[in-house]
């Protein structure tokens, strides 16, 4: 087996500065989470342990994660994030093709069993013997199992992996299949989006290598750290959606203005990601502050929930049917209410005090 460099080597080696490097790792304790005392963690594991070895494989996909992983805009990410893992398998990027670039995979398996990560993007075709996506002549399921056998865990890029996206949408006609209905013996961190933001792809790989441990998951095994909250409770324009103030046409000074977008079909509110929180190209924008809906990528069977433009429930609720004279006027109510509850219960609170004092 080769001798693994850390991270501080092939950064060193690369020209990038401490400085630069004790920013990335203050970055990546923000994205993770974590609070700043685990900052000196993150930088001892980058400086100490080797590099991960990753095989990346590709099913059926567009490689738009592939793309959205390569250019991350972040000035610092940028400079760091392909130094982050050894990619030594990848046929997209990797120089070499066909049966020699097939060796490295297989040599990596045997080298590093149980050591590697397998990083997955795009789903399995399974209908017709997987004939709707060969490589080297082996349909991709049986390459996929194959490589998952041996992993430390698995990294399902993108919502083609981890839910299935477009090609699993009705009516499916490659039985397109999702990663962790494939492979149920190891680990699998789903981390949806299409594509998934860079910054969030570089923050989970920097969680295995820090912590040792795959990140805390949801109930449909994404990082938390990432998945969290949804876009919608993150969202700039929410004081709109809480003011009743919406818009109604892409074309009207409402658009212009910023208001919110449910009724034209925002999904922020059903969909967990970071996008609200990080942004896209250097955090300066996400679809919503473009003035698109967001359209629920993240989510399973986001293309079959539509129409992309029409809104979530045509259902009366706080905010969605009102004027903001009328959710204003509901506000001061509910301020109102809370306030003489809170009075009550300081009056009681004190009341059994007094009583205790003069019990004493």
């Amino acid at each position: 087996m080769a001798e693994q460099k850390t991270f501080m080597d092939v950064f060193e080696a690369r020209g990038v500065k401490r400085r630069d490097f004790m920013k990335f790792c203050s970055l990546m304790s923000v994205y993770l989470g974590v609070s700043a005392s685990m900052v000196p963690r993150i930088v001892k594991a980058m400086e100490t342990k080797p590099r991960i070895p990753v095989i990346w494989l590709h099913g059926l996909e567009c490689t738009c994660c592939s793309e959205s992983f390569i250019r991350s805009s972040h000035p610092i990410v940028a400079d760091i994030v392909l130094n982050m893992i050894s990619l030594d398998y990848d046929e997209t990027l990797s120089a070499a093709a066909g049966h020699q670039l097939e060796e490295v995979r297989k040599r990596i398996m045997k080298e590093y069993k149980g050591q590697y990560i397998l990083a997955v993007e795009g789903n399995v075709p399974t209908k017709d013997n997987g004939v709707y996506c060969m490589v080297g002549g082996d349909s991709f399921e049986n390459v996929l199992r194959e490589t998952a056998k041996d992993a430390y865990a698995v990294i399902s890029w993108g919502s083609c992996a981890s839910f299935g996206c477009v090609q699993n949408a009705k009516p499916n006609p490659t039985g397109a299949t999702p990663i962790h209905k494939i492979i149920k013996d190891k680990p699998i961190i789903n981390v949806p989006g299409c594509p998934p933001i860079a910054e969030v792809m570089t923050g989970v790989i920097t969680h295995v290598l820090t912590f040792g441990e795959i990140p805390e998951l949801d109930r449909l095994g994404r990082p938390k750290s990432f998945y969290g909250t949804k876009i919608h409770d993150k969202c700039y324009r929410r004081p709109f959606f809480d003011a009743g103030m919406f818009v109604e046409d892409f074309d009207s000074d409402a658009a212009k203005k910023g208001w919110c977008l449910y009724k034209m079909g925002c999904k922020g509110p059903t969909t967990y990601n970071a996008c609200s929180k990080i942004g896209w190209n250097e955090g300066t924008s996400f679809p919503i502050a473009s003035g698109h809906p967001c359209i629920g990528c993240s989510e399973p069977n986001f293309w079959d929930n539509g129409p992309f433009y029409s809104r979530l429930a045509n259902v009366d609720f706080l905010g969605t049917d009102s004027n903001a004279d009328t959710i204003g006027k509901v506000a001061v109510g509910a301020a109102a209410v809370g306030a003489a509850a809170h009075a009550v219960g300081t009056a009681l609170k004190k009341s059994s005090v007094n009583e205790n004092r003069e019990e004493g």
